[in-house]
């Protein structure tokens, strides 16, 4: 079994920068892909980026790329996504995701285990 725990989320005005962590305890990680998503009222949960496990190669939605990245802390089983030149559309609950199975990281359905989540609010 594997739990993520996420933190970090908060307001912020536009423009402003907010870091994300989720922290992963559980079976070992070696072979996980993690996967960021995020929901808005009314909306279904969307792809925002994804980091190999302990590869690292990084993956990133149309909508974040260049203003978000995500990293890793192998020692610390964390995962982080530092999120720059927020934009009120960015306001979500934002949630950490976990697979073991290889596909693609962009879909839902490709993990296994989820986080929480943590609100984000850009105020304008």
């Amino acid at each position: 079994q594997v739990q993520l725990v996420e933190s970090g989320g908060g307001l912020v005005q536009a423009g402003g920068s907010l870091r994300l962590s989720c922290a992963a305890s559980g079976r070992t990680f070696s072979s996980y892909v993690m996967g960021w998503f995020r929901q808005a009222p009314g909306k279904e949960r969307e792809f925002v980026a994804a980091i190999s496990w302990p590869g690292g190669n990084t993956y990133y939605a149309d909508s974040v790329k260049g203003r978000f990245t995500s990293s890793r802390d192998n020692a610390k089983n964390t995962v982080y996504l530092q999120m720059n030149s927020l934009k009120p559309e960015d306001t979500a609950v934002y949630y950490c995701a976990a697979s073991s199975k290889y596909g693609d990281s962009s879909s839902t359905y490709l993990y296994n285990y989820w986080g929480q989540g943590t609100q984000v609010t850009v105020s304008s």
